[in-house]
Order: C-alpha cells, then sequence, then structure tokens
C-alpha cells in the first residue's frame, strides 16, 4: 500500500472550495501529500485549510481564476513558494449552464468553455511547466466527466468541454510522456454536489437514478480510489487512461 501514500508531495487542486474539489484536497492531504487549494473565493479554501491542519496536514489557500492566465500564474508560484516542488495537480474547475440547446447564449457557451477546458489547458499547462523547468516529473489528473462520452440534452457547453477535455489529456499525455509526467482523467457520472443537487432531487433525477445498474449516485468515496491511483507511485505506468465512475450508467 505504500506506493499509494503521498507523502513528501505537494499538490495544487483548483475548484477546491466545495463539491469534489473540496473532497479531492481532503483526499490528497489524508494521504500525506501538502496541498495548494485553488479557488474564486477565499473564505471556503480557508475553512477547508484549517480542517486539513486540525488533522496535521498542511494547506495553503491561494485565490485564483482558472480563466485568467496571470491568476494561475501567480497561483501556482505562490504555491511553489509555499509546497516546494509541485508533482501533482487535480484540474476540477468546472462549471455548468443547463437550458435548452435554442435558448442557450454565446455569454453561456463561452462562461462553460473557458471554464472547463480552457481554463484547464492553462492550468495543466502552466504547473507542465513548472514540473519540466524543476525536471521532477509528476501527475496530472483532469476530472472530466461522463458527459464528455455520452450525449444528454441541454448541457452543450459541458458536454463538449469534457468531451474536449478527455482528448487534451490523451494529447498531454503523449506529449509529456518524455519528462516524466502522466496525464490521465477521470470521468465521474453523477454525485451530490452543488452542480447537481437540484436536478439529483427532481423528478427527472430520480428517474436518472433508477436507470444507473447500480441503483445508486455515487459517493465521494468512490472517487478516492481512483484519484490515489492516479497521483501516486501507484499508477506509474498509466497515462492517456480515463477511467470512469459512473456506476454503469455509461453503459
Amino acid at each position: 500500500m505504500s506506493r499509494f501514500d503521498l507523502f513528501g508531495k505537494s499538490a495544487i487542486v483548483t475548484g477546491a472550495g466545495s463539491g469534489l474539489g473540496r473532497h479531492f484536497a481532503l483526499t490528497l492531504a489524508r494521504a500525506g501529500a501538502k496541498v495548494a487549494i485553488l479557488g474564486r473565493k477565499l473564505d471556503p479554501l480557508t475553512k477547508l485549510a484549517a480542517e486539513i491542519e486540525a488533522f496535521d496536514g498542511r494547506a495553503v489557500p491561494i485565490k485564483a481564476d482558472v480563466r485568467d492566465q496571470t491568476s494561475i500564474r501567480r497561483a501556482v508560484e505562490a504555491a511553489e513558494t509555499e509546497l516546494g516542488a509541485i508533482g501533482i495537480l487535480v484540474n476540477n474547475a468546472g462549471t455548468a449552464v443547463s437550458k435548452p440547446l435554442l435558448d442557450q447564449t454565446e455569454e453561456d457557451w463561452d462562461v462553460v468553455v473557458d471554464t472547463n477546458l480552457k481554463g484547464a489547458w492553462l492550468v495543466a499547462q502552466e504547473v507542465a511547466r513548472h514540473m519540466v523547468r524543476l525536471g521532477h516529473g509528476g501527475s496530472i489528473v483532469n476530472i472530466a466527466s461522463i458527459l464528455g462520452l455520452k450525449a444528454v440534452s441541454q448541457v452543450p457547453g459541458y458536454a463538449a468541454s469534457k468531451a474536449g477535455l478527455i482528448h487534451l489529456t490523451r494529447s498531454m499525455a503523449l506529449e509529456l510522456a518524455g519528462d516524466r509526467i502522466r496525464v490521465n482523467a477521470i470521468c465521474p457520472g453523477y454525485f451530490l454536489s452543488e452542480m447537481t443537487k437540484q436536478f439529483l432531487s427532481s423528478p427527472l433525477g430520480a428517474k436518472l437514478i433508477a436507470s444507473i445498474p447500480q441503483r445508486r449516485i455515487g459517493d465521494l468515496a468512490d472517487l478516492e480510489g481512483p484519484l490515489l491511483l492516479l497521483a501516486s507511485d501507484a499508477g506509474a505506468h498509466m497515462t492517456g487512461s480515463v477511467l470512469v465512475v459512473d456506476g454503469g450508467l455509461s453503459l
């Protein structure tokens, strides 16, 4: 089990203020990593840092916007200053706009694609530059979605951005392998979060849950194993992989 340990490693988690990102930061910290937690609102990051430090972990809250390259550069520099060489990135920041295709505006498209795809690319590029400069390699884990693999209605920007992120994962994995940087993706199915709770509590949500072969949405703990596999030395020979965690929904 020691290959899953992250002691002595430093990580960055984007979108860490709530939902999956918050849980990813806690998971890495409990496995021994020092964590830079990034988000647009500092207050929830500060509370998360206090929670991590309560079990003797190390966390640094950093306000950042993944859509702003200057903000990203400053955040990565701050993370390196506080925590040393960054060996893990969890590219989690994301958003969605749910409404019928013909009602979607250009602004709706831009905010989703700029956050989920362009933002993920900007953060991964900056962290990869850091890893290449220091020559220590590392692991980048992009948080995609099963909606990047299967079509549903009313979230065209989200689906397109997550499909793009899956292929970006493969492209980056191919190009960065020579620098000992692994790039993989996790495609979660439906988990309870701020983004999904309204839908999952609706009649349509209940119908969807009934269609999942396991007949349930995911627990956040269900993502811990896949994350630690990809972030740690246990997944040392994995790059360009896409792990689906959806209870069988995409089948």
